[in-house]
């Protein structure tokens, strides 16, 4: 019998969409392999309003890889790290390694999104700050890391009805630590509309995900991911330098 609580969590649910997960989830570890065995880089990003769906598919992904080889970094408003240096320093400080998967749950787009709406980044900055970050991701392609952007959507409806859960529940409150905006605010669209005109680029498309259902939202965030290392990632194991027999 599954405890009542571990339901009303989303932590047990029967049926095809649980079965695709853990497949996907197994095929991710697999595609891990030759990542680690290559040594190559991978950034993961989970952009989208709250209540769209990324905290589950976030536990997806960070249940299939190896997590001794991937951070999970939250990027909140840090008004320190905003006025301190370049605003992009402390994305640089968490890139990944070799063999390594950086996934930022929130990122460097919370300056084109949030911030811009709250007022925190000033519009005439906007346009700068699109070319940096655009400069930022070709860099790590020219570094060959692969980067996969991932935009959660979510409809008014469904987005107020997850929320109204979430503040039932009086511990949120006290670690709720984002500025709450819709996902149908006009201001927040217009933003997201310029975001994905001036950083959908070929070689760093947004993949944009439903997330009205938490569990396809998951399973497309996988499938996303999944076709990403398998396109990105080399086939055959490295080929082992041996030292040549002097005779």
């Amino acid at each position: 019998v599954v405890p009542e609580w571990i339901t009303e969590c989303g932590g047990h649910s029967a049926g095809p969409a649980t079965d695709a997960l853990a497949a996907l989830r197994d095929h991710l570890a697999e595609l891990q392999l030759p990542q680690l065995a290559h040594g190559r880089r991978a950034i993961v990003l989970f952009e989208g309003p709250q209540g769209a769906s990324k905290k589950f598919a976030l536990k997806q992904i960070t249940a299939a890889f190896d997590p001794c080889h991937v951070a999970v970094h939250a990027t909140a408003f840090d008004r320190r790290e905003a006025n301190d240096g370049h605003w992009l320093a402390r994305f640089w400080r968490q890139l990944p390694p070799a063999g390594h998967t950086s996934i930022f749950f929130r990122s460097w787009y919370r300056r084109v999104l949030d911030d811009r709406v709250l007022g925190r980044t000033s519009e005439d900055s906007v346009p700068r700050v699109f070319d940096e970050i655009n400069e930022f991701e070709a860099q790590q392609r020219d570094y060959g890391t692969l980067l996969v952007k991932l935009y959660f959507d979510v409809s008014a409806d469904v987005q107020e009805q997850r929320l109204a859960l979430r503040r039932q529940n009086p511990w949120w409150s006290r670690i709720a630590v984002e500025d709450f905006i819709r996902g149908d605010d006009v201001a927040y669209q217009h933003a997201l509309d310029e975001m994905r005109a001036n950083t959908d680029t070929r070689w760093s498309p947004w993949r944009t995900i439903d997330g009205d259902d938490e569990h396809q939202a998951a399973l497309a965030a996988l499938e996303a991911i999944a076709e990403a290392w398998s396109k990105a990632m080399p086939s055959e194991p490295p080929q082992l330098v041996t030292t040549p027999r002097v005779a």
